[in-house]
C-alpha cells in the first residue's frame, strides 16, 4: 500500500473507531509507530482534525468525516449481501479485496447504521458449496478482462493428462454448476471455448489487446451452449413439491413447465445425446415420484438401470 492510500485508510479507520492507539494503528497497517506519528502529523497539516490524548489514543474531532459517501440502509444491506456472496463463491484473491472494501464502506456509515450492518453480517450465512480452488487467482482473469488483454493459458482439460498452451481472447466470466468459467475465443481451436478457471494451471496476461468482436453476445452464446442445436429433449411429470428440485438440477435447460391435474407439473428440458446415462441416473433417484413421458429410450434406460441396481443389492445381501 502506498502512502497516499494508507493516509486515506487511516482516516477511515479513525472514523470507524471512537479512539485508537498508535500501537494499534502500527499493527493494522504493518508499519512502525514512528511512521504512524509522521502520518498523523501529515494528516493534521492537511486539515484533518485529529485529537490525541496521552495514555488514551487518537480520534477524529467530533463531527468530522471524509467527503460524504452516503448509503441508504438498503444499499448498505445489499453491499453486505454481495460481500458475503463474493467471500463464499470466489477465492482468496477476491475475499481479501471485498473484506477491505466492506471495511472502508462501513467506516463512512453513520454510527447507528454501522451497528445494523455489523449485526446483519454476523447473522447471514451463504450455504452454497464454494468453487474448487485452482492454481490461478480469479482476480488475475478478471484484471485481464477489465484491461481487454489476450491471455496465454496452460489449460488442463477434463480428458487430458497434460495441460495444453492456449492463446485466448476473453469474452466473458460466468459462474454456473459451482464453478467459474472463462468464455474466450481460443486461437488454437479457432472457436469459442469454455475454460473452467480452476483447471487453468498457469495464466499470463499479454500486452496484446483483445480484437473487437461486435457480433458476439455473451447471453446468446450461453443460451446456445445450454441448449445446443443437437440437443435431445425429455418430458417428465413430477409432483409440485419436486418441481423446485427439478429447477435447481436442470436450471436453464428447462424449456417448458405446464401444470397438470393432481398437483403435478409436466417439465420439458434439454440434454445432450451422450448424456442419456446421466439423465437416467438422476431420474432413478426420484423413484416412483417421476413419470417419463418421452422419449421411450429414456424409459428403457431407467428401467435397465433400476434392474441392474436391484440385482446388485440382492447379490450383496446374499453374500452378506
Amino acid at each position: 500500500m502506498n502512502r497516499t492510500d494508507r493516509l486515506v485508510s487511516m482516516v477511515m479507520l479513525l472514523q470507524s473507531r471512537r479512539v485508537i492507539t498508535a500501537a494499534q494503528l502500527a499493527e493494522h497497517f504493518e508499519i512502525t509507530e514512528r511512521t504512524v506519528y509522521r502520518d498523523l502529523a501529515a494528516l493534521g497539516e492537511g486539515g484533518v482534525p485529529i485529537v490525541g490524548e496521552p495514555g488514551v489514543g487518537y480520534s477524529l474531532m467530533s463531527g468530522y468525516c471524509l467527503p460524504p459517501v452516503m448509503f441508504s440502509p438498503e444499499e448498505a444491506f445489499a453491499f453486505v449481501t454481495g460481500g458475503l456472496l463474493v467471500e463464499r463463491m470466489t477465492d482468496a484473491s477476491m475475499r481479501d479485496a471485498i473484506r477491505s472494501a466492506m471495511g472502508k464502506v462501513t467506516a463512512v456509515l453513520p454510527a447507528g447504521l454501522q451497528g445494523r450492518v455489523d449485526r446483519l453480517r454476523k447473522t447471514m450465512v451463504i450455504g452454497t458449496r464454494p468453487p474448487t480452488k485452482g492454481s490461478v487467482p480469479l482476480s488475475t482473469v478478471q484484471r485481464a478482462m477489465a484491461e481487454g488483454r489476450v491471455l496465454r493459458l496452460d489449460y488442463l482439460g477434463a480428458a487430458r493428462g497434460e495441460p495444453t498452451e492456449r492463446l485466448v481472447e476473453p469474452r466473458g466470466l460466468v459462474f454456473y454448476m459451482d464453478h467459474w468459467h472463462l468464455i474466450a475465443w481460443c486461437r488454437l481451436r479457432e472457436d469459442m471455448r469454455d475454460f473452467r478457471v480452476d483447471r487453468i494451471v498457469r495464466c499470463e496476461t499479454l500486452p496484446e489487446p483483445i480484437p473487437p468482436c461486435p457480433g458476439f453476445n455473451l447471453d446468446e452464446h450461453l443460451a446456445k451452449c445450454v441448449v445446443p442445436d443437437r440437443s435431445d429433449f425429455a418430458i417428465i411429470e413430477v409432483p409440485d413439491y419436486l418441481l423446485e428440485s427439478v429447477r435447481r438440477f436442470w436450471g436453464p435447460t428447462i424449456v417448458e413447465e405446464v401444470p397438470v391435474v393432481g398437483r403435478r407439473a409436466r417439465v420439458r428440458f434439454a440434454y445432450r445425446s451422450e448424456g442419456l446415462p446421466y439423465v437416467s441416473r438422476w431420474l432413478l433417484s426420484l423413484g416412483t415420484d417421476a413419470e417419463i413421458i418421452s422419449p421411450q429410450v429414456l424409459c428403457e434406460k431407467v428401467a435397465e438401470m433400476a434392474q441392474a441396481t436391484a440385482e446388485h443389492h440382492r447379490q450383496k445381501k446374499r453374500l452378506g
